[in-house]
């Protein structure tokens, strides 16, 4: 099939790549021309575990290409993908100016049919929206049918994530457009659910917002383990266990990051005020969520007892491994407010790093978790890199001013840093000191 993606970020690249790699013609659509530019020079502008040899072989094999412009796009594609930013306004709802723009340049240009694919993270009557807009200045007259399929990718993982999925989930009141997207995806030969379209957008919203619930909810148990004296590891794989619970997500640490899950939780709540209803439960899990940050914050200052002029270490930037996305880490709170108490902030990143001085000023960065050690009164981890895990802790040790770890993701089995001669505190477990 001949597919327009519209928006060349985290979704629409991947997207357009592995779209591409199931046999598809593929034109990825951006307005930065520099973005697009260096796509076509083979540079990709984000981390993505495999993403980058997807794009350039496919893109060597003539499946896949990069233009600025959309109009050209759309005449020439079959199913458009909206694939834009819907970034959070200053009230919590979703930005939609960039779906509008595309929308409405879909209407303008179409001359035979189209299946416009809601791609992007939109509130739940959006595609309605779409519709009428398209209607509105459909130039030509010509057919088209909206979809929503709404995508469930992990940064770190997203290439996975589209070629293995769990399950498709495609909202659709057209027979024509369900066939076409049943065909569409019948190489990945999994689930799909098909539904109607307000049933699609929102179950994108309240899958995101009820896996932010878990994790709020496992720190909040590990807060109460802490002042139990309990393990909160034990107790995860305790409830882990039950099927009806899972594992998954039930790892105690400081809080979900990233632009996703806080975008969407608070968008979820501002969509349901919008529809009549008070999502008390969800305002919970973001006050769980932020709280837990200074927790961790209050963990060092007590450790430390003066936290002014002391070297701190910090270990991870990106809100989570296999990703140099800064966007809502929640190393960006806890490094400010260490430096709001005056400490020195030495940090390392094995790939944010060049993001993270864009927001995170007066840190001095450096070129490995030793160097990060070096003369440091503590070290943080804040991410929980493999490459964190595997370090020689005798080395670390030697390094360190004092041999002090605060651990904000429990990579570290407390019995064996109490051997290699560390004081050591994690979540929810009892400290080592």
């Amino acid at each position: 099939m001949k597919i327009a993606v519209a928006g060349a970020g985290y979704v629409g690249l991947v997207t357009a790549a592995c779209l591409a790699e199931l046999g598809n013609e593929v034109i990825c659509v951006d307005i930065d021309e520099d973005k697009i530019s260096s796509l076509n020079g083979g540079i990709i502008p984000i981390y993505e575990p495999g993403l980058e040899e997807l794009a350039i072989r496919n893109k060597n094999r003539h499946r896949l290409a990069f233009s600025t412009d959309l109009r050209r796009a759309i005449k020439e594609s079959d199913i458009v993908f909206i694939c834009v930013g819907t970034p959070p306004k200053e009230n919590g709802e979703a930005d939609l100016s960039h779906v509008e723009n595309v929308a409405r340049t879909i209407a303008e240009v179409m001359d035979s049919y189209k299946v416009i694919v809601e791609k992007s993270t939109v509130p739940v009557e959006t595609g309605d929206m779409v519709a009428k807009s398209i209607k509105a200045y459909n130039v030509h007259k010509a057919d088209f049918d909206v979809v929503s399929n709404p995508e469930f990718l992990r940064e770190g993982s997203a290439v996975s994530d589209f070629m293995h999925p769990d399950r498709i989930v495609i909202g659709s009141g057209s027979e024509k457009a369900v066939k076409i997207m049943q065909e569409l995806y019948m190489p990945l030969n999994v689930p799909i659910i098909f539904t109607d379209i307000k049933s699609a957008e929102i179950i994108k919203h309240a899958s995101n917002s009820f896996l932010a619930a878990k994790i709020s909810f496992i720190n909040a148990i590990a807060n109460i383990c802490e002042l139990a004296g309990a393990d909160v590891e034990k107790v995860a794989e305790g409830m882990g266990l039950d099927k009806r619970i899972g594992r998954h997500f039930l790892n105690a640490g400081i809080g979900y990051g990233g632009f996703c899950f806080p975008k969407d939780a608070e968008a979820f709540i501002r969509i349901s005020e919008k529809l009549g209803y008070d999502f008390k439960l969800l305002k919970a899990v973001q006050e769980t969520n932020f709280a837990q940050r200074k927790l961790f914050v209050r963990k060092i200052e007590k450790a430390l007892w003066v936290v002014k002029g002391k070297a701190i270490g910090v270990l991870g930037l990106a809100f989570k491994p296999d990703t140099d996305d800064m966007r809502f880490a929640p190393s960006i709170s806890i490094i400010n407010d260490l430096q709001g108490e005056g400490a020195e902030i030495k940090a390392y990143d094995p790939k944010a790093m060049q993001k993270a001085k864009e927001v995170l000023k007066g840190v001095e960065y450096c070129s490995s978790p030793y160097d990060a050690a070096k003369d440091s009164d503590a070290l943080v981890i804040v991410t929980e890199w493999n490459e964190f895990k595997e370090m020689d802790l005798k080395k670390i040790k030697s390094l360190m001013k004092h041999p002090l770890i605060v651990d904000g993701r429990n990579i570290y089995n407390p019995d064996l840093m109490k051997k290699e001669g560390f004081t050591y505190i994690s979540i929810g477990r009892k400290d080592v000191v």
